[in-house]
């Protein structure tokens, strides 16, 4: 092939299938131009970065259809778009359309709650679109350069808004902490990737999955197990950056008590759902081949991965709980809860690695546990970030001693969020209670018993400080009676939508389950 035909080759699949697959992002860059554009030319109007945030998240909302993908009325199979680069598959536009529905949510909230001002809000979107753009690179990579860059651009705009709250010293020591942990932890991934990069001899992750099955099957694996073990463990350290697992989780609870409570729901959230994403991606790319001799040949690859995430993902949970026992500040309960709440996510990834060498329908399974457990995490983590920023400006406290007596001075408000608590907890019968039961069925399917027996003891020891906060807002006595909170308002509308589907899903879960085992169906 000459050069000719490369250049004409790679323009139409560019100009073709790869910009169709890729309009969600198109919207997502349109709106970030946008933006800025109308803060040149109507610097005047004030609201319209919240409308146009809005607009542009459902406009790549409608343009990623998971009701067209995920419906079981297509027949599409996973596509590569932009020269192999990316992935076009029903589990991105599952992930990528819980992204923009979330930034549907986040705007609004954004609105409602006032923070950050309105004279900083066209920089804030920006941000917040720049970031969503990076996790769905993430959410789609297919080749290790897109792995790391879509992390760096998902991160960097994140730093920012952790210190978006100027003239505030806690706000500020939260940036610089959280960018100085994310800049070890990209330099350490970068020379993980370096190393597998150089061994496998090549970045594209089918092509390092084959190579390594083939190494693997013809014994030429000892005399580089040393730099295939230590590179997974560098890339590992980027992820688990990501999704605050232990020992990579210290600059989240300190970042989350300087940053605003709608910036930590953004960090909980959006960046958890992504590094999930692209969890499921690498275990896959490493664990699974579609021929038979080369899948055998991948097992010790397979157990070496359910064995690390398995064992992070016992440890985060178990730490996240205990920790957040002595917490006196609801942002830092909320992120020790956040870092639990990563662990009991990656246990069905274990499951998952563990399965495919020889159920891939249980292993499937697993995937659509995790996809499941996400979506349902989405309401719950922003149902309580929501109170948080609620309470913060009728109360003026982000203390767990704010929230003393909620019940008599906010009636609406405290039953939201015990229902949104007890979710969180996992009790029946609300949607929380559905999503770890999944998960933990994918581990049991594993045989993985040691892991199901750490995920129900974290169950019940997180029950005690859930039940610490409905204890202080329906029992304890306010020492001031003011900062009530009417149902009648938008806050109050908001808080009602977003807790809703938290009991809806707690008893009609079918329908979102469905679209969760649609979007497992292409990794295979």
């Amino acid at each position: 092939m000459n050069f000719f035909e490369i250049v004409e080759n790679t323009l139409r699949d560019t100009l073709g299938p790869s910009l169709t697959a890729f309009r969600p992002e198109m919207a997502v860059c349109a709106t970030i131009v946008a933006l800025l554009l109308t803060r040149m030319l109507a610097p005047r109007w004030k609201s319209s970065p919240f409308w146009l945030t809005v607009v542009g998240a459902a406009a790549a909302l409608w343009f990623a259809a998971p009701w067209h993908y995920l419906s079981g009325e297509t027949s599409e199979r996973a596509a590569t778009i932009f020269t192999g680069m990316l992935v076009f598959d029903t589990f991105s536009v599952y992930m990528r359309s819980l992204l923009f529905v979330f930034l549907v949510f986040f705007a609004v909230l954004v609105r409602v709650t006032g923070v950050p001002e309105r004279e900083d809000l066209t920089e804030f979107f920006v941000l917040v679109l720049g970031a969503a753009l990076g996790m769905c690179l993430m959410l789609s990579a297919n080749h290790m350069l897109v792995v790391f860059l879509g992390i760096e651009m998902a991160s960097v705009p994140s730093y920012v808004m952790a210190g978006m709250i100027r003239h505030r010293r806690a706000s500020s020591e939260a940036a610089l902490k959280y960018a100085v942990y994310g800049a070890a932890t990209a330099g350490v991934m970068l020379y993980g990737i370096s190393l597998l990069v150089g061994v496998l001899g090549s970045a594209h992750l089918p092509t390092m999955g084959t190579q390594l099955a083939d190494m693997l099957a013809g014994g030429h694996f000892a005399d580089r197990t040393m730099v295939l073990v230590l590179g997974g463990l560098m890339v590992m350290v980027g992820l688990a950056f990501k999704l605050s697992a232990v020992p990579f989780h210290f600059w989240l609870p300190d970042v989350f008590e300087g940053a605003t409570a709608e910036v930590a729901a953004f960090l909980s959230i959006a960046s958890k759902a992504a590094a999930m994403g692209l969890l499921v991606r690498l275990v896959i790319a490493f664990g699974y081949a579609p021929d038979a001799t080369q899948l055998a040949a991948l097992a010790p690859a397979r157990q070496y991965m359910a064995m690390l995430i398995g064992t992070l993902a016992a440890v985060t949970c178990t730490f996240g709980n205990l920790a957040a026992y002595g917490q006196t500040n609801m942002k830092r309960l909320l992120g020790y809860s956040t870092i639990a709440h990563a662990g009991y996510m990656m246990m069905p990834v274990a499951a998952m690695a563990m399965l495919m060498g020889g159920e891939p329908a249980a292993a499937r399974s697993a995937v659509s546990a995790v996809a499941f457990y996400v979506a349902v995490y989405l309401f719950m983590n922003l149902g309580a970030f929501a109170v948080v920023a609620l309470v913060r400006n009728a109360a003026g406290s982000e203390e767990i001693d704010a929230y003393a007596g909620l019940i008599y001075r906010s009636t609406g408000v405290a039953v939201c969020f015990s229902i949104i608590l007890f979710s969180l907890v996992g009790l029946p019968p609300l949607a929380g209670f559905a999503a770890k039961f999944v998960a933990f069925a994918s581990v049991y399917d594993a045989g993985m018993l040691a892991l199901l027996a750490v995920g129900l003891l974290n169950t019940v020891l997180s029950l005690f400080y859930y039940l610490r906060v409905v204890k202080v807002m329906v029992f304890d006595t306010a020492e001031d009676a003011s900062g009530a909170m009417a149902m009648a308002t938008s806050a109050g509308l908001y808080l009602l939508i977003v807790t809703a589907p938290l009991v809806v899903w707690g008893i009609w879960w079918n329908g979102l389950y469905a679209w969760a085992k649609a979007a497992s169906a292409a990794l295979s």
